[in-house]
């Protein structure tokens, strides 16, 4: 079926279909009615190619998710606890709101070609970027395509300084500073002083905002900066893992540990239990992320919550704007964090 027909059943011009399918304002609701009720009797689908063709959009986001440090298994992004309900969020709010989400996974830099194929191809209208870690080329030749693209987690000031945001841009953050100096506060609080922190990768922005707030934090309240402290954990389980096992079977006895990140944290509490330490009667920890099974766990885990579900939706909102032309300006948007105080934490 053609639009045509289309037209012709519901006693309209082919424009005004046109016009309906495009969700243009300037058409009567009774009028808007008509054409999809034909539309939803025939399931009538308009043709993709043909509206690339023509210089219109596809109605389809692109969500890249970038995860090329962990090279344990190829399905490491559905295993992973911030990247799938992200995930999740974003196909969800852009169902909502009539746009598809064509999904690619970046596990090695290779992959990042994927990324540039799918806008020159113009399979999509814009972009979502997660899960970047610095890669200022690869921002520089996306943003060259000028095309609408989101990046999440990314240094803003690299941005301005490669004089990137004068293009169609916008990136979100979340107050991971903040975030991690509550929490190492939390347990400064409760009266630790040997508190080790589990560290994730510091070529992305989060990675280094969380591991510098732990290291002014402890400044700032007079406590030492242990260097023997500081787990490499690179915001990987299996990673976290073998570096709290190294801790604890060199001698060293953390009162408290504070990760970057709660699948890490989880990690660390199955080391540390193998280890004959218990959560918190030995040791106190904390994550950050706060991702849905950390309230399940026993004991309950501590957490810095990110807000992924407000997050995903500013993301998904922003990108359409974007496509629809009704935002072309460089933007930027950061969320505030909560430290979720639970079980995993004991005055010591």
């Amino acid at each position: 079926m053609r639009s045509e027909d289309i037209a012709r059943l519901a006693g309209v011009s082919r424009s005004t279909v046109s016009r309906v399918m495009n969700n243009y304002p300037n058409v009567p609701e009774e009028t808007r009615r008509k054409v999809m009720k034909v539309i939803e009797k025939y399931r009538y689908e308009p043709n993709t190619s043909a509206r690339v063709l023509a210089g219109k959009g596809t109605n389809t986001i692109g969500l890249f998710v970038v995860s090329i440090a962990d090279h344990q298994s190829s399905n490491r992004i559905y295993q992973n606890n911030y990247f799938a309900p992200f995930v999740d969020a974003i196909v969800d709010t852009a169902n909502s709101l009539g746009y598809y989400v064509l999904i690619h996974t970046v596990y090695t830099q290779e992959d990042f070609a994927k990324v540039r194929q799918a806008f020159l191809q113009r399979r999509i209208d814009g972009g979502i970027i997660v899960g970047t870690q610095t890669n200022i080329a690869m921002v520089q030749e996306i943003a060259g395509l000028h095309a609408p693209f989101i990046l999440i987690d990314y240094d803003v000031a690299e941005i301005v300084e490669n004089r990137l945001n004068q293009n169609c841009l916008s990136i979100i953050n979340t107050d991971d500073y903040e975030g991690a100096k509550e929490a190492v506060t939390h347990l400064i609080d409760l009266g630790h002083r040997e508190i080790a922190m589990i560290t994730g990768r510091t070529n992305t922005y989060s990675g280094r905002q969380r591991y510098q707030a732990y290291v002014d934090t402890l400044h700032a309240r007079g406590l030492p900066f242990k260097e023997a402290y500081v787990l490499h954990g690179e915001f990987l389980k299996h990673k976290a893992y073998e570096e709290v096992k190294r801790l604890i079977q060199s001698g060293a006895r953390p009162t408290a540990i504070f990760s970057a990140n709660d699948d890490m944290a989880i990690a660390a509490m199955k080391a540390l239990q193998e280890e004959g330490l218990q959560v918190p009667d030995d040791v106190s920890i904390i994550g950050f992320d706060d991702v849905p099974v950390a309230a399940q766990l026993a004991p309950r885990l501590t957490s810095v919550r990110l807000p992924l579900y407000e997050m995903s939706k500013e993301a998904v909102h922003t990108v359409i704007a974007m496509c629809e032309r009704r935002q072309i300006a460089f933007h930027t948007v950061r969320f505030p964090t909560k430290l979720m105080i639970r079980d995993s934490c004991k005055p010591l």
